[in-house]
């Protein structure tokens, strides 16, 4: 997910939009446009291109719909995504595709999107932002991002046992940290 299409970027754009901003919600629906025909077409095909348009404006519509229902305390990407796959369950419902549809329900949203997914990076942020900068690089990563200590100390300048280091130090730290109750 790019920047402009993070998170916190698009519950931002909500927020200004039930507030009444009607440039930010403008572009949120083109923003969600653009996920939504990459969400539908990766699930319904490239043979289905008007039945993804259908999809997607199904789902902005739906969105219009309910966006008074939206808990502001809540991620919006697992709340819109959540529209997103009803929208694609019952497309697969209508075109016979019940089984497909079934299995639909059990399938992840998408792992960006997971409410508990986006608490538990906000949880890990809110940890690092304790710790001095160099070492919230460091442990993302080696520790989150699975680079090796290698590239990590190629990329930083830095000698791989100082990246050891700085990595243990800052997860000593956290661990301290998380002992004391924050």
């Amino acid at each position: 997910m790019t920047s402009a299409h993070s998170e916190q970027a698009l519950k931002m754009l909500m927020l200004l939009s039930l507030d009444g901003d009607e440039a930010a919600y403008r572009r949120l629906l083109v923003t969600l446009r653009t996920l939504l025909v990459g969400y539908y077409g990766g699930r319904i095909g490239t043979t289905a291109k008007s039945d993804t348009e259908d999809l997607v404006q199904e789902t902005l519509l739906a969105l219009h719909s309910r966006r008074a229902t939206y808990d502001r305390e809540r991620p919006f990407t697992a709340w819109f995504f959540s529209i997103a796959r009803y929208k694609l369950i019952d497309h697969h419902r209508k075109h016979g595709g019940r089984y497909k549809a079934e299995m639909e329900l059990d399938e992840e949203i998408e792992d960006d999107f997971r409410e508990d997914a986006i608490a538990a990076r906000m949880d890990v942020e809110r940890l690092l932002s304790g710790l001095p900068q160099h070492q919230q690089e460091l442990i993302r990563q080696v520790k989150l991002e699975g680079q090796s200590v290698a590239d990590t100390a190629s990329r930083t300048g830095q000698s791989e046992s100082a990246v050891k280091v700085g990595v243990h130090r800052g997860i000593k730290a956290l661990a301290a940290r998380l002992r004391g109750g924050m």
